[in-house]
């Protein structure tokens, strides 16, 4: 049974940015991303303990084609994901909003 799925308001905000950022650069690579995280988000609801813990309850799911990482936590058949990061960013910026 797939979990629950809950999306933190930074997580979001992280999805708009991103959407934005790339259909400026060609409209319909938005979408496209879009279609990637969302079957990388299927994936974490399936089988959430199969994604490697990187700090702590907190596990990272990397997105196919598109250089993103899905930041969650998994307890009581709930995922709850924290951030959806650009693997190239500051790696402080994940550690701080999963403190």
């Amino acid at each position: 049974m797939a979990a629950e799925l809950r999306l933190a308001p930074e997580a979001g905000q992280d999805l708009a940015e991103a959407y934005g950022w790339y259909e400026r650069r060609r409209p319909g690579l938005g979408e496209e991303l879009l279609g990637c995280i969302e079957a990388c988000i299927q994936g974490i609801c399936r089988a959430p303990s199969l994604y490697p813990a990187v700090h702590e309850n907190f596990r990272r799911a990397l997105v196919r084609r598109f250089p993103y990482a899905i930041f969650y936590e998994h307890a009581d058949n709930v995922v709850t994901i924290y951030g959806i990061l650009h693997t190239s960013r500051d790696p402080d910026r994940w550690r701080q909003r999963l403190a």
